[in-house]
């Protein structure tokens, strides 16, 4: 998760949404990808730290299929990226911060779930996550404060 912060204190950086993720492999504990938010870098609203990080980890293994694999998030997918997870046949999940608002996990409609999900990975939510939440509500908060 260590690795997932500092990815979204690297999009914070760039003005982007401070979400980060990383995929790695439980057995060997490599690091597969990694990944920041970027949908206005990127102009592309699918580019997801979730999503990067899975294009970024099948285009290393040459694999779409990336079953067994663990996914580290800084906030609970969202339903695109849930769905992403799911048909990446993504072993476990491990988020931090829940999202009440957009999370589709643990809140919204449960994406794994439902019974047209075809895949489900372990999932684990709360790991860091008041440090998770803490660098959206600052990214969020200096972005409201009116610029004098």
């Amino acid at each position: 998760m260590r690795i997932a912060l500092a990815e979204a204190q690297a999009a914070a950086d760039r003005g982007e949404t401070p979400v980060g993720a990383v995929i790695l492999d439980p057995a060997t504990g490599v690091v597969i990808a990694r990944a920041a938010n970027g949908p206005i870098g990127t102009s592309d609203p699918t580019a997801h730290a979730e999503i990067l990080a899975l294009r970024a980890a099948g285009a290393a293994l040459g694999n779409y299929r990336l079953t067994g694999l663990t996914l580290v998030v800084t906030l609970e997918p969202c339903a695109m990226c849930a769905g992403a997870i799911s048909h990446a046949r993504i072993g476990r999940l491990l988020f931090g911060a829940p999202d009440a608002k957009g999370g589709a996990v643990i809140h919204g409609p449960r994406f794994f779930d439902q019974s047209t999900c075809h895949w489900r990975p372990e999932v684990e939510g709360g790991l860091l996550a008041d440090e998770s939440a803490a660098l959206l509500r600052g990214f969020f908060r200096a972005r409201r404060r009116p610029r004098v």
